[in-house]
């Protein structure tokens, strides 16, 4: 267990740009728990870091503010507009190299974070992203990057259909019903595999629906492998 645990750091890190994770993503990339390591291999997880070839001031290093606010100005420009939290969470959760979304508190909260982000794509001369920067028409300050109609939690489920190599992915607000309702529609029983709980449905889904794509069969129904099904349930809540 304990090298399975050195190479997941180490796999993890180069997919994040040479980083390692911290052990919250590090759990939802890899479904490995810190009962599985803390108390029995190493006492910190910065140990467990430091065996896998990460020196602590590689931990430590902050990292530079162009390359923070880069990294926001990118997805502002793939979303067309100023991100939620929980979609900055999901960036960094699935995007190779962008940075935790802890890292953007140093700018002092939400509105900080959009004035700073526009102030860095002016002077760029990035002036179509910088008027993508700016509240949620009548928030107050201090809730830049929420939306008022921001969606209630949900959670985005997979189904398999029967013994078949068929699975669904989709979003609802109550699974067992949803299952119900796929259920009658086959000629087999469906399987409910997994489910992630989070406050964006819409977009957790989405990400799955495009990493997939190549594997669609129809609709919300893909062929998947088991690492393929092994991936989706490393995903427990996504906020």
């Amino acid at each position: 267990m304990k090298d399975r645990i050195l190479a997941e750091i180490r796999r993890t890190a180069a997919q994040n740009g040479g980083e390692p994770l911290g052990r919250d993503r590090f759990l939802a990339e890899t479904g490995i728990k810190e009962s599985d390591w803390l108390g029995k291999f190493w006492a910190r997880w910065s140990d467990a870091l430091a065996e896998a070839g990460f020196q602590p001031n590689q931990l430590n290093a902050a990292l530079p503010e162009d390359q923070l606010l880069r990294s926001i100005a990118d997805l502002v420009k793939d979303l067309g507009r100023f991100p939620v939290m929980s979609e900055v969470k999901l960036r960094s959760r699935t995007a190779p190299g962008f940075p935790s979304h802890n890292t953007f508190g140093r700018f002092g909260g939400k509105a900080a974070l959009v004035e700073r982000v526009r102030a860095w794509c002016i002077a760029q001369g990035d002036h179509e992203t910088a008027d993508l920067c700016s509240p949620a028409p009548g928030s107050a300050p201090s809730e830049v990057g929420e939306t008022a109609d921001a969606v209630a939690s949900g959670y985005v489920y997979l189904f398999r259909h029967g013994t078949r190599r068929e699975f669904k992915i989709g979003r609802t607000r109550n699974p067992l019903r949803r299952e119900g309702e796929v259920d009658i529609e086959l000629p087999l029983e469906v399987e409910p595999l997994h489910k992630i709980k989070t406050d964006d449905p819409a977009g957790v889904e989405a990400y799955w629906h495009r990493r997939f794509a190549d594997k669609r069969l129809r609709g919300e129904w893909f062929a998947l492998t088991s690492a393929d099904v092994r991936a989706f349930r490393r995903w427990k809540r996504i906020f």
